[in-house]
């Protein structure tokens, strides 16, 4: 029998309330339902909890399209493809004040909506959830459902398909989504999305060099990425492989590569390999007018003391800034298998500084990592020598120093800035989880592994039971230009 709008709608509204009394009232057990029972033996107090039963049901509504009063006709746009949904108005004015407003605006028993290609292969699964308050997701699916979600204010699916999001950057998938996630972030102006997708790209950019996403980036994106100084990567050598196979791939305007140029860090690429991109590199041959003065700088740079070429140029600008190189020149892994169990140390090398000048003068540091570590104000100091007393305690956090093993006269006009990279098991695929920069304690940055639970065996910190970090020691050095009066 057929309804007008109105009295199909209070039909409708009348059938969903009798289902949801006839389901509280119903004292038996459902099959499938899943029942939860509170209770207090002294007053006999009992709840039964038959949420599965009625998401059956209305589930159940949906796909039966009993009592329907509205017919949703979602046309695809630029093509005839049509799908047509039996739905029930009380449901959608319950969930979405779009619906609502659609509804009471309409004479008719249909609603024609029409969706871009992505978003209307999805829209079953989206009204779906309206009616059932779950959905299963696929990383290509997130997108057009958050669009959905948002045009039709659904904000509880909105807010969780962007948890999904941020929470499945690493998931592997066969061209990659991150990028696209980002561009998305960028287009709807959610800053969390944005900021989440863009340290993740940085925090792994090693293998993002390697992924068919490379080639995807957009120009802003690549901008972004080249400009920041957490970036992690191998060495800077293979960042401007990576932005030569990128610029070749693209063929963005001149403009844009001559910028893209300029943002690489060519006083951390020691000098032989910049005389071989000098004559063998196609794109810095055609574009050496546009960074000459950059690699004038570099050569100086590896050509003096860091100290004498302090007191002429600025060495606080970006060419002379590390990024978070993995390379064994700049630091080295460091497994701790059963971190709670006592003090951990160990001993690494690096170059002195990326200069060419100090490329034969390496740096002894020691490493100690304590899962207990005393605050500051209580901790014991130095004994003889300079050596670490490790103070422990059970009601400590974990700690790390990483001190030189000895003082040198090389060190004047330089700081060293440590950088523990904490990686962990995301998705079955090793990602970068934290980054924690310090002078010579991880208690500087006052938060290192404070959320970790390193005594649960399933912690996400760990891997087979071990925490996995990387020390990273960068030399900054301080400009002694002094100023004319």
């Amino acid at each position: 029998m057929a309804y007008s709008f109105k009295g199909g709608r209070m039909s409708t509204q009348f059938y969903l309330v009798i289902l949801l009394v006839g389901l509280g009232v119903h004292t038996v057990a459902v099959g499938g339902a899943a029942i939860r029972q509170e209770m207090n033996l002294e007053n006999g107090f009992t709840t039964l909890n038959h949420s599965m039963a009625l998401l059956q049901r209305m589930e159940s509504l949906l796909v039966q399209g009993n009592g329907s009063d509205v017919t949703l006709r979602v046309r695809t746009i630029s093509t005839d493809e049509m799908k047509v949904i039996q739905a029930h108005s009380l449901v959608l004015t319950l969930q979405s004040d779009v619906f609502d407003e659609m509804l009471q605006n309409n004479n008719n028993s249909f609603l024609v909506l029409r969706e871009p290609q992505d978003c209307a292969a999805v829209f079953d699964k989206f009204i779906r959830y309206l009616y059932c308050g779950d959905i299963a997701v696929r990383l290509d699916q997130a997108i057009p459902l958050h669009k959905l979600a948002s045009k039709y204010h659904v904000w509880s699916l909105q807010q969780g398909l962007t948890r999904y999001m941020t929470q499945h950057l690493s998931s592997d998938s066969p061209a990659g989504h991150v990028v696209g996630w980002y561009q998305y972030a960028m287009q709807i102006g959610d800053v969390s999305l944005r900021d989440s997708c863009l340290q993740y790209l940085s925090w792994n950019l090693s293998s993002v060099l390697q992924s068919a996403e490379w080639s995807s980036i957009s120009d802003e994106l690549l901008m972004s990425l080249l400009q920041r100084s957490d970036l992690i990567l191998y060495s800077e050598l293979d960042l401007y492989e990576a932005l030569e196979n990128w610029i070749e791939q693209n063929q963005p305007e001149s403009t844009m590569v001559e910028n893209a140029l300029r943002a690489i860090r060519y006083g951390m690429i020691p000098p032989q390999h910049l005389f071989r991109l000098q004559k063998q590199s196609p794109l810095m041959i055609k574009y050496y007018e546009s960074i000459r003065d950059l690699l004038f700088l570099a050569f100086q740079f590896h050509s003096a003391s860091p100290i004498q070429l302090a007191k002429y140029f600025d060495v606080n600008c970006s060419i002379f800034t590390p990024r978070n190189y993995l390379s064994s020149s700049w630091g080295a892994p460091w497994v701790i298998n059963n971190p709670t169990r006592d003090d951990r140390s160990f001993s690494f090398q690096t170059q002195l500084g990326p200069s060419g000048h100090d490329s034969s003068k390496r740096v002894t540091w020691n490493a100690l990592f304590s899962p207990r570590w005393l605050p500051l104000s209580v901790r014991s100091g130095y004994g003889e020598h300079g050596a670490l007393q490790s103070t422990r305690t059970e009601h400590g956090r974990p700690r790390i120093i990483v001190t030189p093993a000895t003082s040198s006269p090389d060190f004047a006009g330089v700081s060293f800035q440590k950088t523990v990279i904490v990686s962990a098991r995301q998705q079955g695929k090793m990602v970068v989880r934290h980054v924690y920069n310090f002078h010579q304690s991880t208690e500087e940055s006052g938060d290192f592994l404070v959320e970790a639970d390193l005594q649960r065996r399933g912690s996400e910190y760990l891997i087979d039971n071990s925490l996995f970090l990387h020390v990273i020691v960068k030399p900054l050095y301080h400009s002694l230009i002094v100023s004319k009066k």
